[in-house]
């Protein structure tokens, strides 16, 4: 589990197809304290540790997660996913006793969403995505999402897009200042939002 609190900015070094998608993430963490097998959120997703280096870590990548997130591009851009030298936002899994600082991410994403337009407010950034259809019932204002990993505060909602502010401190310390229109945005929706909507559907 994890919070949607970014605590590093990790840069993709290598990329090598074996089956499956391996990655090498470069970090500012200790990796002398990280165990292979720990979860580390990369973008929002939810990787395990395969290998390590005095400053990297090796994940391995599913094609069923590929079809998911914004990590294996789309079928019409296949070359829009993760390339070397793209920067990730990472969080380690939460341990018993942190701080609950946003909110709880499983790190299992959900869907792609399209920004689809971005208003400088004050010194903020609105940013306003379009989400997948079958995911925009989840998505309720003042409620919770987790975008790149990120746990961000709804503004508004209207059908299948919707609205967040970033504040300079976020931008700062994620990838958020370097997003742009036409970007795909890994989504995951509040887990407290999908089993409210599942009740409402039993009843």
């Amino acid at each position: 589990m994890f919070t949607g609190i970014i605590t590093d900015v990790g840069t993709v070094t290598e990329l090598e197809r074996r089956g499956d998608l391996r990655a090498r993430i470069a970090t500012h963490y200790d990796t002398a304290g990280i165990d292979i097998g720990a979860s580390i959120a990369s973008d929002g997703v939810c990787l395990t540790v395969i290998d390590l280096g005095p400053d990297w870590y090796d994940v391995e990548i599913s094609a069923e997660t590929l079809s998911k997130t914004n990590i294996g591009g789309t079928d019409n851009d296949p070359s829009g996913g993760w390339q070397t030298g793209k920067k990730v936002n990472l969080e380690r899994a939460l341990k018993v006793g942190d701080e609950l600082g946003g909110h709880i991410v499983s790190g299992h994403v959900d869907g792609v969403a399209e920004v689809i337009a971005m208003a400088e407010e004050g010194d903020s950034t609105r940013i306003t995505f379009r989400a997948p259809a079958a995911l925009a019932r989840f998505i309720a204002p003042k409620g919770s999402v987790a975008l790149n990993g990120t746990s961000l505060t709804v503004n508004e909602v209207a059908g299948e897009t919707f609205g967040i502010n970033v504040i300079p401190h976020t931008q700062q310390v994620t990838t958020w200042g370097q997003v742009r229109v036409g970007d795909r945005i890994n989504l995951e929706v509040d887990t407290l939002a999908r089993y409210v909507a599942r009740l409402n559907e039993a009843g």
